[in-house]
């Protein structure tokens, strides 16, 4: 029996120095596992330097090339208007339009998409054809409410967080599966010892070591880099200060929390900024690391929507979390369990909370431990077959 086809319809630059591209690689390869014959089919956009550089989608984020790529066709004017809503219209509509006349002629047993007007218009103009909508925000204007209620009628709805597989539900969902985001086991397996990843990275190999991994903005909102400066530098008080690893950008970002450092007094030598590294060295940066960081700030998008790579990716490498006690983090790890939680936006409460975990290396190895061996429940592979279960028939 063939395998059903299935087609990941992403609207997004692919590779991205941003975490969603390295979801949605991670998970066409993880679909592909599951027994779908998988066509990730992406725009043909303008793209930064950087990533133009870059020969093989599979090669630079470290998977198996078991999937497809098809590039379509569309008016990119985000060069032109990167802030304007006219641009994001117009690009939209002309890949979709690519879209509408690629599809007729190909098989496609299961449509999958995580953008919310191109799964609303597949809705309404392939409805005949299983659709997945993979949600991972609320859309609040009349017009965002709306297609989201059409798509939570009319698909099977796959939603990163509990708070939102609530939110589709009450917009007339019947089919819903929670399934939190997740890690490639195999980019996990055979980590260097921390001494020597800290040796292949540059780092001391005494320092205590807190790290962050990831884009310090995302959609313009900040993610707690000022409020973890803060804390670091009250936890330096009286004592020496501990090192921060940062693997991430963008460079102007980095300047300014540089900046905030300088402006606090703290050591510029115990600042690390590696800037963004390709995603086949991140484990290693994790694994230098005493204690992975997620200091997010209360917001709608990261208290209820966000499943951030980030938490997956510091347990996966055996670090201790520490993060903001928001609700989307305690679906995943409990406090004192599999991470010490914080009030987010309290430097003092961080400050402490840090403390702590340089004073009681036992407290930080049992964190991590456990961590790591809970976070087995969440591999992209799991992901995949328990998707594949939930549409059941549906391809």
């Amino acid at each position: 029996m063939a395998e059903p086809r299935l087609v990941y319809l992403s609207n997004n630059r692919l590779p991205t120095e941003k975490a969603h591209g390295l979801q949605i690689v991670q998970m066409c390869e993880a679909l592909a596992d599951a027994g779908y014959a998988v066509t990730l089919i992406a725009p043909r956009r303008f793209n930064t330097r950087e990533m133009r550089a870059i020969r093989s989608l599979w090669d630079h984020y470290g998977v198996r090339r078991n999937f497809t790529l098809t590039r379509l066709p569309c008016l990119d004017l985000f060069p032109l208007f990167p802030r304007y809503a006219v641009a994001f219209l117009v690009q939209t509509l002309t890949y979709l339009l690519a879209i509408l006349a690629w599809l007729p002629f190909r098989r496609a047993d299961l449509l999958y998409t995580r953008d919310l007007f191109i799964g609303a218009a597949l809705a309404l103009l392939r409805p005949r054809t299983p659709l997945v909508y993979e949600v991972h925000q609320v859309h609040h204007s009349r017009l965002g409410r709306r297609l989201q209620g059409m798509l939570a009628r009319r698909a099977h709805v796959v939603a990163i967080t509990g708070h939102l597989a609530g939110h589709m539900r009450e917009l007339g969902a019947r089919r819903v599966l929670v399934a939190h985001d997740g890690i490639r086991a195999a980019r996990f397996a055979g980590l260097p010892s921390r001494d020597a990843a800290r040796a292949a990275c540059g780092l001391p190999q005494e320092a205590f070591v807190i790290g962050y991994v990831g884009r310090l903005h995302t959609m313009g909102m900040p993610k707690g880099l000022d409020t973890l400066a803060e804390a670091l530098a009250l936890a330096a008080k009286g004592d020496t200060c501990p090192d921060l690893l940062l693997v991430g950008g963008p460079p102007e970002g980095v300047a300014a929390l540089r900046a905030q450092w300088a402006a606090y007094g703290l050591p510029t030598e115990k600042l690390h900024a590696v800037g963004q590294v390709p995603a086949g060295e991140v484990p290693r940066y994790l694994a230098a690391m005493d204690v992975g960081a997620m200091p997010l700030p209360w917001t709608e998008h990261f208290a209820y929507h966000a499943s951030a790579l980030k938490l997956f990716e510091y347990m996966a490498a055996g670090c201790a979390v520490l993060a903001s006690d928001l609700p989307s983090t305690a679906e995943v790890v409990r406090d004192g369990e599999t991470a010490l939680l914080v009030p987010p936006g309290d430097a003092a409460a961080l400050a402490a909370a840090i403390r702590r975990l340089r004073d009681d290396p036992a407290l930080r190895e049992r964190l991590g431990a456990l961590a790591r061996q809970e976070v087995a429940a969440y591999t992209w592979g799991a992901r995949a077959a328990r998707i594949r279960a939930f549409i059941g028939g549906k391809g």
